[in-house]
């Protein structure tokens, strides 16, 4: 089924059932393609109107409020609607860059049933993208990158044709076996949402009532797989083939045969599994902390009166910088009006006082940069050495579906050498970090003041930083480049100092065969989380986390 066509149907089975497929995820960049999908999007007969939200709309608009024209004209307060008053089927262009309040709006509007979003996700980037909140709640996917415009746009849907499929909806049921393999396939495709399994076995019940059926095929299901689950989908796990039967325990010892590319991969699959999960999410509330606390630029929001996203407005007097929020200045003077009026002498049309005065707020969120650091010395064997790339790998993961920068600063030989400048790539970043060899002493104090400098610059340009450290701690290269173990941990634990006193977040992964209580010393000097990650199986450790 070509994408136009896919579009036709992913569009049918939104009208027969708005509320329990929550809507349509279509990515499309804004061009002549989108805008023939909006074309569609417009001529579909939905139950309910449809109504065009920005995404910088605020929540007067959105949920209603007082009227503060409506209510002057009428001396008394007068409430208008929000655009969520009433069931519609919401319209929400550029929505990779909606607000947070937005989004949970959205996201609680859908939660309570009247609603069905059709989300238009511009993003210009790989893993620029929905927020989960959304993304989450729409039950359908369709991607038009990449695709040309169509001679002819398929017809759309009759209303008559629809009403049938609408009344057939309820009474088509779905093969208990059917059932069954959905569940295998989401499994099968890594996808832990119960929502989407719901929402794909909805959609298949809305195919086979647009067919005039009763019953859905194993057709209905492969299609609304293709709209519901494909986008789901974990990139390892799609790539991944059948597994072998488990073969009987191994010595530890590798044959020297065995492709190390192999080992690699199998160690890169343990790390994965052994780092936990939420190694980043406990990095960036350390950060937000250490903001709390009065940390110099850590902060990854701030607030202004020029730019970023708007804030509640609040009371003030102006000062040559701000400017007033009329809006809500006049909204906040309105219920006054008839007293004061009564107290006025010089019959003015409107009486505004200085303590109605508000004036506009707005937050600039900063773009954030992970730094790594990664130790490839000789002290890291091989094997410590895929597991660190591997526990690299999936923190690059959480970094980038998060949108942030990533830096590489690589622990080897004399120096350390930032080998990967902060960038949102996540092809380049595995590419240098996958052909990285392993040799050489251990710089750790040179690697820390390398990640210093990138964090203290890349903070200059507006980003805030935060330090991701894999070593094994074995520091034996001092910071002038001589092999000194001795001054190589003095010079590690006074670049640490430096690192706490400029208020960057920080986390050290401890790759050693055991704990190392000198890299433990190191990350406490540093104030940064201390994650050791001893040798052990893949699937005990995620026994053990699950």
């Amino acid at each position: 089924m070509d994408p136009w066509a896919r579009l036709s149907l992913a569009l049918r089975i939104l009208a027969v059932d708005p509320v329990g497929m929550g809507g349509l995820w279509l990515r499309s960049r804004a061009g002549p393609v989108r805008d023939i999908a909006s074309t569609a999007i417009a001529q579909t007969p939905f139950d309910r109107p449809q109504r065009r939200l920005s995404a910088s709309i605020d929540d007067l608009a959105l949920v209603g409020g007082p009227d503060p024209v409506a209510t002057l004209a009428a001396g008394r307060p007068v409430h208008r609607p929000g655009l969520l008053a009433s069931p519609a089927v919401l319209i929400l262009p550029m929505a990779e860059s909606a607000a947070h309040s937005l989004t949970a709006r959205l996201a609680q509007a859908l939660d309570r049933g009247h609603h069905a979003l059709i989300a238009l996700d511009e993003a210009a980037e790989d893993g620029e993208g929905l927020p989960s909140a959304l993304s989450d709640r729409l039950g359908l996917f369709l991607s038009l990158e990449g695709e040309r415009a169509p001679r002819l746009l398929p017809k759309p849907i009759g209303r008559r044709t629809l009403a049938k499929a609408r009344a057939l909806y309820p009474l088509v049921t779905v093969p208990p076996d059917l059932t069954e393999a959905l569940a295998h396939l989401a499994a099968r495709l890594g996808i832990a949402s119960p929502r989407a399994l719901l929402t794909t076995r909805r959609a298949s019940r809305a195919i086979a009532a647009l067919d005039g059926r009763t019953e859905v095929t194993e057709t209905d299901l492969i299609q609304a797989a293709e709209l519901g689950l494909a986008h789901r989908a974990l990139p390892e796990t799609e790539a991944r083939p059948d597994e072998p039967p488990e073969q009987p325990d191994q010595p530890d010892q590798q044959p020297e045969e065995q492709d190390l590319q192999s080992l690699a991969d199998l160690l890169i699959e343990a790390a994965q599994a052994a780092l936990p999960p939420d190694i980043l999410a406990k990095l960036q509330s350390d950060r937000a902390n250490r903001a709390a606390r009065g940390a110099s630029g850590t902060g990854s929001a701030k607030s202004g009166n020029r730019r970023g996203r708007p804030l509640p407005s609040r009371p003030g007097r102006p000062d040559g910088q701000s400017r007033i929020d009329l809006v809500a200045t006049l909204r906040q003077a309105a219920p006054w009006q008839v007293l004061r009026k009564r107290q006025d002498t010089h019959d003015r049309a409107l009486i505004v006082h200085r303590s109605d005065l508000r004036l506009k707020r707005f937050r600039q969120v900063s773009d954030r940069v992970l730094i790594f650091v990664v130790d490839a010395s000789g002290s890291s064997a091989m094997a410590r050495l895929g597991e660190a790339k591997g526990a690299v790998e999936l923190m690059l993961a959480q970094a980038y579906s998060r949108r942030d920068h990533v830096a590489l600063v690589v622990l080897r030989g004399a120096k350390a050498e930032l080998i990967l400048p902060p960038t949102r790539s996540l092809t380049t970043t595995k590419a240098r970090l996958r052909g990285l060899p392993g040799g050489g002493g251990t710089p750790l104090a040179s690697g820390l003041a390398t990640a210093l400098d990138t964090a203290l610059r890349a903070r200059r340009h507006g980003m805030t930083p935060s330090l991701a450290l894999l070593t094994d701690g074995r520091a034996n290269i001092a910071l002038n480049g001589q092999p000194d173990r001795v001054q190589a941990q003095e010079d590690a634990h006074r670049i640490a100092t430096a690192i706490r006193a400029a208020g960057i977040a920080a986390v050290t992964l401890d790759v050693a065969n055991r704990p190392q209580p000198a890299l433990a010393d190191l990350a406490q000097t540093m104030h940064s989380r201390y994650v050791p990650l001893p040798r052990a199986d893949a699937r005990a450790i995620a026994a053990t986390l699950a």
